[in-house]
């Protein structure tokens, strides 16, 4: 946990001052404003307070995308690459974390894992590039196109939500089909999980499964595979129609446009609040409803073991499973057919209380220190920072340098997880104390 930790600290302080340099910028930034960057790029959130495309060069620009795909892959991955190049072998203790980040039941084809997890992750952002390729080299030029499409390709698949285009995002493209289709897609991609894609490829290449139901194929998935996609498919769903029927009057976001490219936009929101971060309409012009409903989506986030944040899809589904076997009166959360362990339920719920106390504590924090701010915008803020969204009402840059602190907290233990960060400030001690058998006693509760 403290390799981790110190580990995702290192590569941002490394990165601020890269980013802090003369020859990564324009104009000069202050310290405070490139390691809130640093911050942003390495825990793929998304908010900035300056506007990278008119502030960084080429080389900032560069470096802004090198610490994004960092941030993406996750520092166990890029250390056990570099040792690779190197020629060492993999430590017992990598094969653990790589083990522990993808919930792997052996030690064994840790190295071909992470072979597998990089090979899939240039597949994909190498398609995503040719995807934006369609548009942004028409626009731009070849060579400034093909930059483009590789930026915000990586970007998308990231979940990092970091563009290169300007102030105004991707609200140019709110309309067209090809650029919001192609980041939707990265951007879920990315999502789900290098764990969820191994399980389906595998299951798809049995011999018999083309012969087979969709029914059948899906049983044949790994429980967690099950939780994401459904949970991942209902969320987005219920968001984009709950974002069409909330916003579809309103002139300031979608209210003017016609109802398939209101579809559009709605969906597109639905996705980016995965913890993607892109806007393609401005979110300043929400209405309190919508606020509050992408919040609930911010919060809750991606899934695990890919580039999401937040508390993760199958945590979220696990305790509502859970509440819904305490209401049947049962005692054990099931789930497709299966029981959860009780050891991963109460890891769920330690990680939305330890979630839900820090973002309570840093809403608090910064509404203290902004008091000339909307409470909702603050909520919005603070929800897209522990959630690594990177979505903004537009407050982001007029925060104090203390609320900028509290944000750059906040995306970092939204995206290594709250616990994570706790227990690596817990002693081996108190983790390794012999456990004792205490009495026995109820409570009254609720």
């Amino acid at each position: 946990m403290q390799l981790l930790v110190s580990g995702f600290l290192g590569i941002i302080l490394a990165g601020a001052v890269l980013l802090w340099l003369p020859v990564s910028n324009q104009q000069p930034i202050a310290f405070i404003d490139a390691f809130f960057t640093s911050v942003s790029a390495v825990c793929v959130t998304g908010l900035v307070t300056i506007v990278p495309a008119a502030q960084f060069t080429l080389f900032g620009k560069v470096i802004l995308l090198i610490l994004i795909q960092v941030g993406g892959l996750g520092i166990i991955v890029c250390m056990t690459v570099f040792f690779m190049l190197l020629g060492k072998r993999i430590t017992l203790r990598q094969r653990i974390y790589i083990q522990q980040t993808y919930n792997m039941d052996t030690l064994s084809g840790m190295v071909r894992l992470i072979r597998w997890v990089l090979k899939v992750t240039l597949v994909v952002e190498v398609m995503g590039a040719i995807g934006y390729a369609i548009r942004f080299v028409p626009l731009y030029g070849i060579g400034k196109g093909i930059w483009y499409s590789i930026f915000h390709s990586i970007s998308a698949f990231c979940n990092a939500g970091i563009d290169i285009l300007g102030d105004s995002s991707l609200a140019g493209y709110v309309t067209d089909p090809v650029i919001n289709l192609v980041t939707m897609a990265l951007i879920i991609s990315g999502g789900l999980g290098f764990t969820v894609w191994s399980d389906i490829l595998h299951v798809l290449k049995i011999r018999e499964t083309y012969q087979r139901t969709p029914g059948r194929i899906f049983r044949q998935m790994s429980l967690q595979t099950k939780m994401t996609l459904v949970i991942t498919g209902i969320l987005i769903a219920a968001g984009g129609i709950g974002i069409f029927c909330l916003e579809y009057s309103n002139a300031d976001t979608i209210g003017a446009m016609s109802n398939g490219d209101k579809l559009l936009a709605s969906f597109f929101h639905a996705v980016s609040t995965r913890t993607a971060g892109f806007a393609t309409v401005a979110q300043g012009g929400f209405r309190d409803a919508t606020i509050l409903f992408s919040c609930i989506l911010m919060f809750i986030g991606g899934s695990p073991g890919g580039t999401a944040g937040g508390i993760k899809t199958t945590t979220a589904g696990m305790l509502l499973f859970s509440c819904v076997a305490v209401l049947r009166g049962g005692k054990d959360t099931e789930c497709f057919g299966r029981k959860i362990a009780a050891e991963n339920v109460r890891t769920g719920a330690s990680i939305v209380m330890v979630a839900v106390l820090a973002l309570l504590g840093g809403t608090i924090l910064v509404a203290a220190a902004e008091p000339a701010m909307a409470l909702g915008d603050i909520i919005y803020e603070t929800t897209s920072a522990i959630g690594t969204v990177g979505l903004s009402t537009g407050i982001t840059p007029m925060l104090s340098d203390f609320s900028k602190c509290v944000i750059m907290f906040l995306m970092y233990i939204g995206r290594l997880g709250p616990v994570t960060v706790v227990l690596a400030f817990v002693s081996r001690q108190d983790i390794g104390k012999k456990a004792r058998k205490l009495p026995e006693r109820r409570i009254m509760v609720g």
